[in-house]
């Protein structure tokens, strides 16, 4: 099977590659001068030649609350262009098969938590990553439109959750929280810090699922394409608090000072939880548990010092 992979220099992409079975899958994984995704005409001439059976949508701007608030018009603007060249250059080919990742961040901010399938836009989206979400919803939606036109044709969509893991970037100013946080603390280890600072009051609640579970997902996907529904929740089904994440990182990095709330900082959505019911019913269940996740992740993180 060829398979298409954008996005394979990020971190979902790079734990996609780690998995990859070179007896089943010959992977095109073209970087940004090779395929340009925001020039619709590159991405036509790359699709046309390399003829994928299969295209796997990963790439995108992402970060997390603080650079969504820098630059919204760049994750909006950006994340659009790229979603609809690719899908409409597969449309186009006739490629029928089309994996688009997605986020959570989809859903509206008041919506109740579990947050179910179903319940995209039906609500006010989050202000602090509005631009990013909205550009997810249109390649979301714009799947559904192309695979009721053409049956034959399965566009669909998976929304994870909150991801971190290995290949993660920690940079606190581009980074989601876990990969910051790991920065913050093991920086205020080696500084000798006795405090550190929570944006909030740390009560709000976040999913976050393993990366290479994400991978392990994406490849019993490909294998029952036909039975993944078109729009599917992928995460944990459970979530922790901000203060729970700090206190599993701490125990992790082996830091022993403590925390201060620092309540003038936004912190999104108070409660950020997929409903799991059909990714359950599709047969798969995530395997790393948070903490787990988190020595791998540091580990990680200190090979890159």
């Amino acid at each position: 099977m060829k398979v298409l992979l954008t996005g394979s220099n990020g971190m979902v992409g790079k734990n996609i590659m780690a998995l990859v079975n070179k007896d089943k899958y010959q992977f095109l994984t073209p970087n940004s001068a090779e395929l340009n995704l925001l020039d619709m005409p590159s991405v036509k001439k790359y699709i046309t030649e390399n003829k994928p059976d299969i295209v796997i949508h990963a790439a995108g701007i992402v970060g997390g609350i603080q650079a969504n608030i820098a630059n919204p018009v760049k994750f909006l603007v950006e994340n659009m262009h790229m979603g609809l060249n690719i899908l409409m250059a597969a449309n186009d080919a006739q490629v029928l098969k089309f994996l688009n990742l997605s986020s959570s961040c989809m859903y509206p901010k008041n919506g109740t938590n579990p947050l179910i399938e179903k319940d995209i836009l039906t609500g006010e989206l989050e202000p602090t990553n509005e631009g990013y979400a909205l550009a997810k919803i249109t390649s979301t939606r714009l799947c559904e439109y192309i695979a009721k036109e053409d049956s034959r044709k399965l566009y669909k969509t998976i929304i994870p959750c909150n991801l971190y893991g290995k290949f993660d970037k920690f940079d606190p100013k581009h980074s989601h929280m876990i990969p910051a946080v790991i920065d913050k603390i093991h920086q205020a280890k080696k500084n000798e810090s006795l405090v550190i600072d929570i944006w909030g009051d740390g009560l709000a609640r976040r999913e976050f699922m393993y990366a290479e579970d994400l991978a392990d997902f994406i490849f019993y996907a490909i294998e029952n394409f036909e039975k993944l529904p078109q729009n599917l929740n992928v995460g944990l089904g459970k979530d922790y608090s901000i203060n729970e994440y700090y206190e599993a990182i701490s125990d992790v990095v082996g830091y022993n000072g403590t925390f201060k709330h620092d309540l003038t900082k936004p912190v999104g959505m108070q409660q950020k939880l997929i409903d799991d019911t059909a990714l359950k019913q599709f047969g798969w269940q995530f395997k790393t548990e948070l903490k787990t996740g988190i020595e791998q992740t540091y580990n990680y993180y200190l090979s890159e010092q």
